[in-house]
């Protein structure tokens, strides 16, 4: 016997109503974003295609061959005009996975205070910027401006981690700026001297080395030194071909233990894996204005 045709008219009725609301639900439920739509697969590279940039772990931090590796994710640029030397460059760049499929917002995880780093470099190595893109119109679209310093071909490498796997990744682009090519004007702070000591002495391709940062002021006085992205300093080392870079963050982690005022010190460890001379950027806020400072480092065979 069907059990709903013993119950009474009124009850059939109230039955039905409970029904077309459990299924309204639940295609309603349906429609509500949930997070990203990409899987772990979406970001690997096929073992066939040869070499691949695979998840980094940033408690490991070592200089990436982005060039050399082939990235799951593509990046394409475009400018709003030609890109020119000392004139804002309105860009957007486009992420994509190998399979084709837009990489948006909800595909990333927050790393960093951001969901996306992209770190901009001349020919020279003296113009560095490190800038955080804004969502664009369309799925997998970022925005952003900068303003290059010197002409030549830049390159543009992406930093961001997936929130399907949880491990860092990387690709990059390079953009053309109109211009003579030149090394630009290191960028003057007045009243700080900045330093980097490097341990051991020489430094040796693949051996870790130490790298310890320090800022004073001329006048003996505090240093305003304030958290950016999370850290109170980050250093980004490129080689001369700029076949990848290395993005490390001091070993002292915690935010509310602030370094000594009047002699702040960072500690970092790297290592790279080929002797040549790369250029160190240190990124710091002092004041609540971001500035950029570059080292150079010898590393030995």
């Amino acid at each position: 016997m069907n059990p709903v045709a013993t119950l009474e008219p009124d009850q059939r009725r109230q039955l039905g109503w409970i029904t077309a609301v459990a299924v309204g639900v639940f295609f309603a439920l349906r429609l509500i974003p949930t997070g990203t739509n990409l899987n772990h697969m979406d970001f690997r590279v096929d073992p066939k295609a040869g070499n691949a940039i695979e998840f980094c772990d940033p408690l490991n931090p070592q200089f990436i061959p982005v060039l050399e590796a082939r990235s799951p994710v593509s990046v394409q640029l475009r400018t709003a005009a030609p890109a020119a030397a000392g004139k804002p460059v309105t860009a957007t760049v486009t992420l994509r996975t190998s399979g084709g499929k837009p990489v948006a917002p909800e595909d990333l995880l927050v790393t960093h205070t951001r969901r996306l780093h992209l770190l901009l470099v001349d020919p020279t190595l003296t113009d560095y910027q490190h800038v955080h893109p804004e969502p664009g119109r369309e799925r997998g679209e970022w925005t952003f401006e900068f303003v290059p310093r010197t002409g030549g071909t830049y390159r543009v490498f992406a930093d961001f981690t997936p929130a399907a796997t949880g491990r860092g990744l990387y690709a990059s682009v390079d953009l053309a700026v109109a211009g003579e090519v030149g090394r630009a004007a290191v960028e003057n702070v007045p009243g700080h001297r900045f330093a980097l000591a490097v341990a051991p002495q020489p430094a040796r391709a693949g051996k870790p080395i130490d790298l310890k940062f320090t800022v004073n002021r001329d006048d003996g006085g505090a240093v305003a030194l304030q958290p950016v992205m999370d850290a109170f300093a980050h250093l980004v080392a490129f080689d001369p071909a700029r076949s990848g870079f290395a993005h490390l963050h001091p070993t002292e982690q915690d935010l509310t233990k602030a370094p000594d005022a009047k002699r702040p010190e960072l500690n970092f460890k790297l290592t790279i894996p080929r002797a040549g001379r790369y250029v160190v950027w240190a990124q710091v806020n002092l004041g609540g204005t971001e500035r950029f400072v570059p080292f150079e480092l010898a590393v030995e065979q």
